[in-house]
């Protein structure tokens, strides 16, 4: 193992889990703050510009000596920190050239990419978080299984960092675990489930949740009934809405709604760092249905955010004013790294507070829901789409989040794929138009009923989940109504194949 080291007995899924239960939530964080002040400490000495930045922030770091001095340090991030420094400056002992590195890339949605190092104990961290998952959600220890990665290989992280993490969890703990790599390439994946599918117990498929829609239509049209097979799907890159989680339980006839699916919480910099379990799942429907309950939970009304459980001692997040924070042993070693990312950090405790006092007992309806066997002593930190993943129209914000939850109508399944790119254009007279580009299914064709239906949907759904269009609604009338553009299934303008989705135009 080399410098990207692990917690000791973290090898042992057996002893982990165990840990996890018997350990208490204050004993998980403090494990967490000892781990995170021995880095900085680390960093301060051994990572050229990491003793830099201090430097040029007047920070001595002798001085740095609990978790509230650390939660003073300056935030580091790509622009302040990252792209200032040559690369072999932000490693351990400036050393870059003379090591093994595997190297993935940002998509560069939000600005220039970045390339991002990582070595095999990177890899085992990820590899420790997802045997507990395929043991605790799918029960990999107890049948067979064929994981399907249908992450992007390239030079993307998702694909091959999943692989690598899954071959590791497979070759160590000696499971009864396949893997294929047919990576974005939707018949090679249904050709997969149809062909040795049946071979094994069960099937998990991880996917960008989009896409994944995509490999349910198309499979069902070529004659796929995916309830013939016992599934699982893991997510990543963006969050998604429960209308969703209820489409692919619907199309699949997942037997438990809790386990059966499950979105991790990751990026580039820093590899996966928290994934959802069955109790965060459960408490997130609840949510859904019961506002008390949401408001208890989450910082914003406007939008659902992923809600997912961590391990302090592998990932040390910090939440100051709605911003996440996060501290790593990662590639290149990070401490109060902003993600640029908005949401927030609940303890576990926390969360039982609140819900007790509307009367809402955490562990009995875990009993209830079947999942009292899944419960980890682990925090909570919750994100939402990113600020700049909207577009400004009449000076408020209008989110994908909304026009998701509208395309997702059961009455339109049957026309369009659900994906969709939406933009601010203007017309010879400067005025703004909301424009929404929606993909349609194959051999469905333009049809001004279908537009005038999508368009009805888009504006009830505005209406009803923002304010300030129905403000700006009541002065402009239907010139604030969006405009739909249908296009062609996998049309390379908006719907390229096997590319993650840009919901935004900006």
């Amino acid at each position: 193992m080399d410098r990207l080291l692990l917690p000791k007995g973290y090898k042992d899924p057996v002893w982990l889990e165990k840990q996890l239960v018997a350990r208490s939530e204050e004993q998980w964080q403090k494990l967490g703050q000892e781990r995170v002040l021995a880095l900085f400490r680390a960093m301060s000495e051994r990572v050229p510009a990491y003793k830099d930045f201090l430097k040029r922030h007047e920070v001595d770091p002798s001085k740095v000596r609990g978790i509230k001095d650390f939660s003073q340090l300056p935030t580091i991030d790509k622009d302040n920190y990252l792209r200032r420094y040559p690369r072999d400056q932000l490693c351990w002992d400036g050393n870059f050239k003379e090591q093994s590195w595997v190297i993935s890339t940002t998509s560069g949605s939000t600005g220039q990419p970045y390339y991002f190092p990582r070595q095999k104990s990177q890899d085992w961290q990820y590899a420790v978080m997802a045997e507990l998952y395929l043991r605790a959600n799918f029960r990999v220890q107890d049948q067979s299984t064929l994981y399907i990665v249908a992450f992007p290989m390239g030079a993307w992280i998702g694909g091959v960092f999943t692989y690598e993490a899954i071959k590791i969890v497979a070759e160590r703990g000696g499971y009864n675990l396949s893997i294929i790599t047919p990576g974005i390439h939707k018949q090679e994946i249904i050709s997969a489930v149809k062909t040795i599918g049946k071979d094994f117990d069960q099937i998990l498929i991880g996917s960008y949740a989009p896409f994944l829609k995509d490999i349910l239509d198309d499979g069902e049209r070529e004659g796929i009934k995916w309830s013939d097979y016992n599934l699982g799907f893991i997510f990543s890159a963006e969050g998604f809405n429960e209308t969703f989680r209820d489409f692919v339980i619907k199309k699949t006839g997942l037997k438990n709604k809790f386990k059966g699916t499950l979105n991790h919480y990751g990026t580039v910099d820093l590899g996966t760092m928290a994934h959802e379990t069955p109790l965060s799942v459960m408490l997130r429907r609840e949510a859904v249905k019961n506002p008390r309950l949401y408001r208890e939970l989450f910082s914003r009304e406007d939008k659902l955010p992923t809600f997912a459980q961590y391990n302090p001692a592998l990932f040390y997040f910090e939440q100051d004013q709605g911003n996440l924070y996060c501290s790593s042993y990662s590639g290149i070693p990070l401490v109060r790294y902003d993600l640029k990312d908005s949401g927030g950090v609940i303890s576990q405790d926390e969360v039982r507070r609140r819900l007790s006092d509307l009367g809402y007992d955490l562990v009995d309806s875990a009993r209830k829901a079947g999942i009292a066997d899944t419960l980890w002593n682990l925090p909570f930190v919750y994100v939402y789409e990113r600020n700049d993943f909207s577009v400004s129209f009449y000076a408020f914000q209008i989110y994908p989040e909304t026009i998701k939850r509208a395309l997702q109508s059961p009455q339109l399944d049957r026309y369009i794929t659900g994906k969709f790119t939406m933009g601010v254009e203007y017309d010879n007279t400067g005025q703004q138009i909301l424009q929404i580009n929606i993909e349609l299914k194959p051999e469905v064709g333009e049809d001004d009923k279908l537009r005038s239906k999508i368009q009805k949907t888009i504006v009830e759904k505005l209406l009803k989940e923002s304010s300030e269009y129905r403000e700006t609604q009541v002065m402009y009338g239907e010139k604030v109504y969006p405009e739909v553009v249908f296009w062609p299934y996998e049309d390379p303008t908006y719907f390229k194949p096997g590319t993650k989705q840009k919901w935004i135009k900006k």
